[in-house]
């Protein structure tokens, strides 16, 4: 119960000082652990080169589960605190709703296209034929002339000849990068034989409790780099309260969250929390401005079950 106070406590005291940031009031009296991060600001965010040379950013923002007007209001407030990575998928059906907020951002000359990376996702076995239409499809909702990195959203029967449309893709620049989801080391192993370009990245769900060593281990050969979905484990096993977590959070002045996703950075996994609360979206991408030490790592890596806490495919 003390730590669940704790984290509620630095929360509120976020959401209170990104409000008066917003309205340029005088900041209220913060926990240690959230001042530093709000006086640095949030419109930077470090990026890591993908197997084929393109840079990716290490925070990204999801949209699994919005939809409509609350969707294109999340995305528009993430690229307005600085996120650059936007993660989507046909399976979401938002992708319409992702490319007004992009179109809003790039017609007000808030941004420029180049400096955004746009995921989005094939979500449904298709044929070679059914992958080049249906990718052409999502272009068009999401208002763009390519994407940035699209991905098998699983493992398919026809995950093969996809693939290989994928690669037309590419070379026609529809697409920059091929990617794949939710792709096991086994499963992993046999399909990358197959592919003419190997997968930049993997996106499967990692977070402290199921930290994907064995796959990580398995990718490295073929420079393919791993992708957090659910990087909190969407609050599963008391996520927020876990006392290792809010111990090394109060040592750094940093919420649990922070922590969370400070330590797969590191290791250089890429991260797309999800949240539809502004003040969140600042606090998960304020983390480049501490280190973890090795004592943290230990208790962290400790905390690996090596199981998944979701069986969804």
């Amino acid at each position: 119960m003390k730590n669940t106070t704790q984290y509620n406590h630095a929360r509120r005291g976020f959401i209170k000082a990104s409000a008066s940031l917003a309205l340029g009031l005088a900041l209220p009296s913060l926990p240690p652990f959230l001042s530093s991060a709000l006086a640095k600001g949030t419109k930077a965010t470090k990026t890591t080169t993908l197997n084929n040379g393109i840079a990716i950013p290490l925070v990204g923002f999801g949209t699994s589960r919005m939809q409509g007007s609350e969707c294109q209001k999340a995305v528009e407030n993430a690229l307005e605190v600085g996120y650059r990575l936007i993660d989507t998928a046909q399976m979401y059906g938002n992708e319409s709703d992702v490319g007004n907020a992009i179109n809003s951002a790039l017609k007000g000359g808030k941004l420029k296209r180049k400096e955004l990376f746009i995921t989005t996702k094939l979500s449904s076995d298709m044929s070679y034929e059914e992958t080049l239409k249906a990718t052409q499809e999502s272009l068009k909702k999401l208002q763009i002339d390519y994407v940035d990195l699209l991905l098998l959203h699983r493992n398919f029967p026809q995950s093969v000849p996809m693939y290989k449309a994928m690669e037309k893709l590419r070379k026609e620049g529809k697409i920059k990068s091929l990617g794949i989801s939710n792709f096991t080391p086994e499963v992993y192993s046999e399909f990358v034989k197959k592919c003419e370009t190997p997968p930049v990245l993997n996106q499967m769900e990692t977070h402290i409790f199921y930290q994907q060593k064995p796959l990580r281990e398995v990718m490295k050969s073929y420079g393919t780099k791993l992708e957090a979905w659910s990087p909190f484990a969407n609050g599963k096993n008391d996520f927020f309260a876990n006392p290792t977590l809010v111990s090394i959070a109060k040592k750094h002045g940093k919420t649990p969250a922070q922590i969370a996703l400070r330590f797969l950075v590191e290791q250089d996994i890429i991260v797309i929390p999800k949240t539809s609360k502004k003040e969140r979206m600042i606090e998960n991408i304020s983390i480049f401005d501490f280190a973890l030490d090795n004592t943290d790592r230990e208790a962290l890596n400790s905390l690996d079950t090596n199981e998944p806490l979701f069986k969804w495919f």
